[in-house]
């Protein structure tokens, strides 16, 4: 075990160990000296404080302005207010029955304070907070620590405040610097004019001006780049080395007969994807390609060229949906478009045809056994279902590609154990309709070649989007249910999509939320609790209860159903084939509809308490409607207000259809998440110092260099400190990720 793997509790002890480890995931010496700065500080500059956000635990350099001790009425104890400025704005900090602490906290003082930002009567505040003043004494060791250089702020917790982790930082470094190795090449480094890993380690945690720290974060942010650009170019090397059948469409076959039944011409990027996808199949090597398009971009209709070509060489296809609901649809929608041509040996069927089969956990026993026996003997050349085509008892003849739909709803090990069915590694199309930032796909998806559809077929009609403050101007919500009628009175039909489903989520006990505060703020005057109430939001609208309330009131006479997750799978297969016929004209649902529903004729869809859904999800739902001749009107419902974070959301949905725009600010608020685990899941990021948005030139070249590395030594044998910090940035997860993604 190398220095750096070492326990921290060799360095900083048992119990600031245990601390580091739990709060904030830091367990070994490398994991301390990599936990970077979020930002620094000038001595003398005054962290500005009006940009807090509540919950946020911060650190925050300020001046006292004013302390203030607060007897109770009525009862013992006291209360310490402490007003901090930064010459704009103020903050408060709240002491309980510690009025002691008036002789060191002094007007004029100033120092650095961490804690959770609050609101009390409208007021930001932290509670107890943790604080080193910096002033009092110009000889302290504080005081000359910070002197003269920037002071690092990190990311932190209540139980470790900033400057105690700076500490612990300092007495790594301090130790174990001359540890630390050097993943990246000599002439790597000299190329791009990159200093030493140790250096660079030093300097972001101890810079003396914002040129070292800029030297430091290059560095760094190479690391990033290229030890992850390697792990990607390690897989693709792996997946081109496999054997895999060619498989080619044979002329006046089955997918020439498809194409000549089209009533439409394919679009331009149609065209092109599906060459590309051609000629993956035609390799002797597996495809492994993700296809990721708009809303209505006919991602589903390429696919489905792809599965009848693969037919056609004799093999199978399967199709799996992360939703019984999105499968079913599928099954639908493919055995529409294909006709006689998927009633192959039955009866009335196309002698080129061949059979298509759905397969869901919740069908009934005969027709379970007859599609996996169509599966087994190849009658069936296509099988559409969800996670039960996984199970062991299924089988196919020839497995020859595998669609995965929706890529990120799924476990890897789901989509594994789907391609090991195959006696060769069939071919892989990764679909989705989240559209992705280049470099975004490069590293997500990195080991994918990537075909991108961004052209909507002839015939589909703009969406066009509104925000609805349903608060500030309730006469807009009534609108918006007018606007429902119209359509309806017109023909069309309508979606109300809602956060929950409503009989779910147990009602919050006020008493069990009180206990669980902290005793000194029990010590809060009655009006402590009003204020933090006011605060709180309603919890979000339901199916069940929105249902009930347009039936009795604004939609009072349409046919409005519901639709949600728990419903009984024949259930909600009744309801969607009922809404596709025209039977219903409201549907009201939760995101179960957010991908794969094509009903045509819905024109307008309404999202209550839009905010609460991200930029990305309601881009989604938006593209149920739309999909035919008629135009289509998604409404955003939310009741918070102008100018607030959440409002600019909204407004940014309604301001453009362009999905790559969306998922780029999607992304921004998301943080990046973690790019080698379920993409963007929102886990501890393995990135910390390179953004996968604005390094695009570093992501490029660092990809170029290690396609080139990989292909000289893909065993890494003359780089062993770059394999180790593979391994590193690989942990079991993770590495289990990457061999079976």
């Amino acid at each position: 075990m190398g220095a750096l793997d070492e326990p921290l509790t060799k360095l900083v002890g048992d119990r600031t160990a245990k601390v580091l480890a739990d709060s904030l995931k830091l367990r070994t010496v490398g994991d301390l000296l990599h936990h970077y700065p979020r930002r620094y500080v000038e001595r003398g500059q005054l962290t500005s404080l009006d940009e807090l956000e509540i919950d946020e635990h911060v650190t925050v350099l300020a001046r006292i302005e004013k302390v203030t001790l607060i007897p109770f009425r009525g009862r013992k104890g006291d209360r310490l207010e402490v007003v901090v400025t930064d010459g704009r704005s103020r903050l408060s900090l709240v002491f309980f029955n510690q009025g002691w602490r008036q002789k060191e906290l002094k007007a004029g003082a100033q120092g650095l304070f961490a804690g959770k930002v609050g609101v009390f009567n409208r007021t930001r505040q932290l509670v107890s907070p943790d604080y080193q003043l910096l002033d009092e004494d110009a000889g302290s060791d504080a005081a000359k620590q910070f002197a003269g250089r920037l002071i690092p702020v990190y990311g932190a917790s209540a139980q470790m405040p900033s400057w105690k982790l700076s500490i612990c930082i300092e007495t790594a470094l301090t130790k174990h610097l001359g540890d630390v190795g050097e993943p990246l090449p000599a002439e790597l480094r000299e190329r791009h004019d990159l200093i030493p890993l140790p250096e660079a380690l030093e300097l972001i945690h101890r810079p003396r001006s914002q040129a070292d720290r800029e030297r430091a974060q290059s560095r760094l942010r190479w690391d990033e780049a290229f030890v992850l650009q390697v792990a990607l170019a390690r897989r693709r090397a792996a997946d081109s080395a496999l054997p895999a059948k060619p498989r080619r469409a044979r002329e006046g076959g089955l997918l020439d007969a498809f194409d000549a039944r089209l009533p439409f011409t394919l679009t331009e990027g149609q065209q092109k994807v599906s060459a590309e996808i051609a000629a993956d199949l035609a390799t002797e090597h597996p495809m492994h390609r993700l296809l990721q398009g708009e809303v209505g971009s006919g991602k589903t209709l390429v696919a489905l060229r792809a599965m009848l070509a693969v037919v056609d060489a004799g093999g199978q296809a399967v199709l799996l949906a992360p939703t019984e609901v999105l499968a079913q649809q599928h099954h639908r929608s493919i055995v529409e478009m294909m006709g006689d041509l998927a009633e192959g040996g039955m009866l009335g069927g196309s002698d080129l045809g061949t059979r298509v089969v759905l397969l869901t956990g919740s069908m009934g026993v005969p027709a379970r056994r007859q599609a996996l026996l169509d599966m087994a003997s190849g009658d069936a050349g296509i099988a559409i279902g969800t996670h039960a085509l996984i199970e062991d008892k299924v089988q196919f003849q020839d497995l020859g590609l595998v669609v995965v739909d929706e890529q990120h709803r799924f476990g890897v090990e789901q989509r594994d154990a789907l391609r090991a069915k195959g006696e060769q590694p069939p071919h892989l199309l990764v679909m989705t309709a989240t559209p992705i930032p280049r470099t975004v796909a490069m590293t997500v998806f990195g080991d994918l070649e990537t075909s991108v559809l961004d052209q909507l077929p002839a015939g589909r009609s703009p969406i066009s989007t509104h925000v609805v403050p349903a608060l500030e101007k309730p006469n807009f919500l009534t609108r918006a249910w007018e606007r429902v009628r119209e359509e309806v009175g017109k023909g069309h039909q309508a979606y109300v999509v809602c956060p929950r489903i409503g009989d779910e989520e147990p009602a919050v006990d006020p008493k069990g939320a009180k206990k669980k505060r902290r005793a000194a703020e029990e010590d809060f005057e009655e009006v402590a609790d009003a204020g933090a109430a006011s605060d709180e939001r309603r919890p979000p609208l339901s199916v069940v209860e929105t249902a009930e309330m347009l039936v009795r009131g604004p939609l009072s006479g349409l046919r409005v159903e519901i639709l949600h997750g728990r419903l009984a799978p024949e259930a909600k297969d009744e309801v969607m084939r009922r809404f596709a016929a025209g039977e219903v004209d409201v549907l009201v649902a939760t995101t179960v509809i957010e991908v794969g529903v094509n009903v045509p004729n819905s024109t307008v869809m309404v999202i209550m308490d839009a905010d609460r859904f991200g930029v990305s999800q309601l881009h989604q739902l938006r593209g149920r409607v739309g999909r035919g001749s008629a135009a289509g009107l998604c409404l955003l419902v939310s009741e918070m207000p102008g100018g607030s974070p959440a409002r600019g959301r909204l407004d940014a949905v309604a301001g453009t259809l362009d999905g790559f725009e969306l998922s780029r600010i999607d992304l921004e608020q998301r943080r990046e998440g973690d790019v080698l685990g379920q993409a963007q899941s929102g886990v501890k990021s393995s990135l910390k110092v390179l953004s996968v948005l604005e390094d695009e030139e570093v992501i490029l070249t660092a990809r170029t260099e290690a396609t080139r590395l990989v292909a000289e030594d893909p065993d890494l044998a003359a780089h062993p400190e770059l394999r180790t910090a593979l391994e590193s940035l690989l942990d079991e997860d993770r590495a289990a990720y990457m061999e079976k993604g």
